[in-house]
């Protein structure tokens, strides 16, 4: 698997497996309606350093972004997002990308990474908590998940 930075052609093949993930609404706190034109907006911001995954075909598996989570004095904590095409799963491509991620917000000088809005019922928790992320807190029912109804939404960090 190649993980490289990714470039604006790019999003055709990042787009099907980002509107299928968002659509199914048990992620992402997005509007599961969300247009491709602004879903291009959110994922590939020109703040945010875009990663995508291959596979020894050259097809896009997975994307991750990283970005500062806040400016100023505390731009020193980093986000990220990470999606892996539905059909791919179980191959390690998320823990890959992670991996990928945290070295280079390391890289790029973050001491620490957030996530703000973890949908509690998401498997990924079990990742992000094998690779050193703790629950910080949980903000209860927050989210309308289509099968498990309201669940919470973890803050999770970890130190780089």
């Amino acid at each position: 698997m190649l993980i490289r930075e990714a470039t604006p052609g790019d999003w055709p093949r990042i787009w099907p497996f980002w509107h299928r993930i968002v659509a199914a609404g048990e992620s992402y706190t997005w509007d599961r309606d969300t247009s491709e034109e602004a879903a291009r907006a959110l994922w590939m911001a020109p703040a945010k350093r875009v990663y995508v995954a291959e596979d020894a075909t050259g097809a896009v598996v997975g994307s991750a972004y990283l970005t500062p989570n806040y400016g100023g004095p505390a731009a020193g904590v980093a986000n990220a997002g990470f999606m892996v095409d539905p059909g791919q799963g179980g191959r390690g491509i998320g823990r890959a990308l992670a991996e990928h991620v945290l070295a280079a917000a390391k890289a790029e000088g973050y001491r620490g990474m957030v996530f703000n809005a973890v949908v509690e019922t998401n498997p990924a928790v079990r990742l992000w908590t094998s690779l050193g992320f703790t629950v910080l807190g949980t903000v209860p029912d927050a989210y309308d998940h289509p099968r498990h109804g309201r669940v919470g939404l973890h803050v999770m960090y970890r130190a780089l």
